[in-house]
């Protein structure tokens, strides 16, 4: 007798991927205003060198820039800034193609997620748009208020493959279906069945 075959498990990257660049810098643009931006992207000049010169990693600038911008920030604050980012931004930010290829899985039954490297706070207005659920890197709250802290790592490379796993399980269960364009999507895309490199960039 035949086996069933696998569900399909279809995973996005979101910027880059399904926008046509990313969304988290332009986000605190967005949120802070031009001014306040500024003055805050001067205060990351000394680790912007740091990183150009090797001596801390992509994720540790990413934590500095986080730490700096979102430490002390309200959770209904930056709920309501993301909203309203997405709600502006949308048409600007995200490939109509992309669009086209969520709703093709979605339509075909499948189970369909993001998975980001961008903030959870600022990506749920995006996935609940696009109805489909959301894996991203998760910024730390307690009693309303960011910390500037992360909740586990950075959610790209191969924290991508190990946060599918704690939400679905032994992926060997499924058939999947998986699109990328960084090189924080190279684990993800290896993992996949039928990988998609910058899919959506023509």
């Amino acid at each position: 007798m035949a086996s069933s075959p696998k569900p399909v498990l279809a995973v996005f990257d979101f910027d880059g991927t399904l926008t046509y660049h990313d969304s988290f810098v332009p986000f605190l643009k967005y949120a802070f205003g031009t001014t306040a931006f500024t003055r805050k992207m001067i205060g990351l000049f000394l680790p912007s060198l740091a990183h150009l010169s090797g001596r801390i990693s992509r994720d540790q600038l990413k934590e500095k820039l986080i730490a700096h911008f979102l430490t002390g920030v309200s959770e209904v604050w930056l709920n309501k800034k993301a909203q309203a980012f997405c709600d502006q931004r949308w048409e600007k930010l995200l490939r109509p193609s992309g669009l086209k290829g969520v709703a093709a899985e979605i339509t075909a039954g499948h189970e369909v997620t993001l998975c980001s490297a961008s903030p959870e706070l600022v990506l749920r207005p995006f996935a609940a748009k696009l109805n489909i659920k959301l894996i991203a890197t998760q910024l730390e709250v307690i009693n309303g208020y960011l910390t500037g802290a992360l909740i586990g790592i950075n959610c790209r490379c191969a924290s991508k493959v190990q946060r599918l796993q704690v939400v679905y399980g032994d992926l060997d269960q499924y058939h999947l279906r998986a699109w990328g364009d960084s090189a924080g999507d190279k684990q993800l895309l290896a993992a996949a069945q039928e990988p998609h490199w910058c899919y959506f960039h023509n």
